[in-house]
């Protein structure tokens, strides 16, 4: 690389110069684009470097238990970057989701030094934390021994700060003072609508504004376009089922999963305007949903979009960010709508899921793990995939409000960066912390699928819903 061309990029690197003067000025000394990126990643490296020990664990190797998905793409592809920064040496393992918890459960729980970090879901570090399998990141994250000085921890969404961080006490607010940092956020996904442009001009309606409006847009969709359903929204026997749209939309009216009084929990599914959120939303999917909803999971849900075999999700913002590019039928015809299903509401209250990085305990290299964990969650990694692979969405406010990503957002994903610029203030976990998670939110999706059955009232289904998670609870401790 002449001077010349290594100055620009440090320029750049640093914030005094826009991409469009250093692609101008690099052209003008006929540098290709392809080399002009590896330039680019290069000078954001030594840029790093240059206040901080990151050779401080050279030599050393770390092994990674992965997930396959965009953000294992996006690292893979920066992984140089990492190992030129550190001298370390990386090597990792990546499976499809279906299996993929089951491993790390197999891994934590055996006590395996194999893997030094690994992926994981925050719903899960409600377990892994209090069992001793994962480290309490803070004692890295306040050590400045350890962390680069640009780190910058506070750029990270405050909600998705939050989230990921749980004293361990059932019941115990999430982010609280005494919380224990499980994880760190790396990408995440917050719920809204996503909806084929071209259906809903020929059937002459909107994107949906309240819960009851979507009752009646999904119906219409359904009546006028004569084959697909009206939308998508999960139902499989999963708490996967609860936790997107459904959360979302309950949250919005103000309704818990438990009530936390004296230490002890109690169901809350069961009050006057749950059953009234219940009934609408049993409707809208017996009215307009799937024929098959009761085994639709994130994969169906989308690939339906994809495909136009439905009008609109109500489901994770990136599953629609994905329906609209590669080889989907309808690539190019999806559009976003922010939804709050409350007419009351002032904004949209997301709940979310949160791809997270957690260090094992059983680790022997903990320093050299952190190194890798916050290097990954950086703002240099994240602009890298923000703006050069499909790493959406972002964790850190400085990438939301990066020009070059908002530009590329903008062109190709209409209505993208609104949806998630008006719901991101009020986008968290809005499930109450608790070890029996997974069970009782895979029994509240199992009264789903007998409700939108018609096998029991809603009303009914509810309270029966309410009485046994009391009884789980009770006998475990916790009610």
């Amino acid at each position: 690389m002449s001077d010349k061309a290594k100055s620009l990029f440090e320029a750049y690197a640093a914030g005094k110069m826009s991409r469009r003067e250093l692609l101008t000025k690099t052209a003008q000394l006929g540098v290709a684009f392809g080399a002009a990126n590896l330039m680019l990643n290069k000078a954001s490296t030594d840029l790093l470097a240059a206040d901080f020990n990151w050779k401080a664990h050279q030599g050393k190797s770390l092994k990674l238990l992965l997930n396959k998905h965009p953000y294992v793409d996006a690292m893979i592809a920066n992984l140089e970057n990492f190992k030129s920064l550190t001298g370390m040496n990386i090597t990792y393992d990546v499976f499809p989701e279906d299996v993929y918890f089951d491993k790390v459960t197999a891994a934590l729980s055996s006590r395996s030094s194999e893997y030094d970090a690994f992926m994981t879901g925050a719903y899960m570090t409600w377990t892994y934390g209090p069992a001793g399998w994962i480290e309490d990141l803070n004692a890295w994250i306040k050590d400045s021994s350890k962390t680069a000085p640009n780190y910058n921890w506070e750029d990270m969404l405050p909600g998705l700060r939050a989230s990921t961080a749980w004293n361990g006490v059932p019941g115990g607010e999430l982010g609280s003072a005494d919380a224990k940092q499980w994880c760190l956020p790396w990408g995440y996904e917050l719920n809204n609508v996503a909806y084929n442009r071209n259906m809903f001009k020929k059937a002459g309606v909107e994107p949906p504004k309240n819960m009851e409006d979507m009752v009646n847009v999904a119906a219409k969709l359904q009546r006028d376009l004569g084959g697909p359903y009206g939308i998508g929204v999960r139902g499989s026997r999963s708490w996967a089922t609860i936790h997107p749209g459904f959360l979302s939309a309950y949250a919005n009216y103000g309704q818990k999963d438990f009530t936390v009084s004296g230490g002890k929990l109690k169901a809350a599914m069961n009050t006057k305007a749950s059953k009234d959120f219940h009934e609408l939303w049993v409707k809208m999917i017996q009215d307009s949903g799937a024929k098959n909803w009761s085994t639709h999971t994130w994969y169906q849900v989308g690939t339906d979009l994809g495909a136009g075999a439905s009008a609109m999700i109500f489901d994770a913002d990136i599953l629609g960010y994905f329906m609209n590019g590669g080889d989907n039928k309808e690539a190019g015809n999806i559009g976003y709508a922010p939804f709050a299903a409350n007419p009351n509401a002032s904004a949209p209250t997301p709940n979310v899921w949160i791809w997270s990085l957690a260090m094992s305990s059983f680790s022997k290299q903990k320093d050299a793990a952190w190194y890798f964990i916050q290097w990954a969650s950086s703002g240099d990694h994240g602009m890298f995939g923000a703006r050069k692979m499909d790493f959406v969405n972002p964790v850190r406010q400085s990438v939301w409000d990066d020009s070059e990503f908002r530009s590329r957002i903008n062109e190709s994903y209409p209505g993208y960066l609104n949806q998630h610029d008006l719901s991101a203030p009020g986008a968290k976990i809005y499930f109450t912390a608790q070890p029996l998670f997974f069970d009782l939110t895979t029994q509240w999706a199992e009264t789903l699928q007998k409700m939108v059955a018609k096998s029991v009232p809603v009303d009914e289904g509810l309270d029966q819903l309410a009485s046994s998670i009391d009884r789980q609870l009770r006998d475990a401790g916790l009610g």
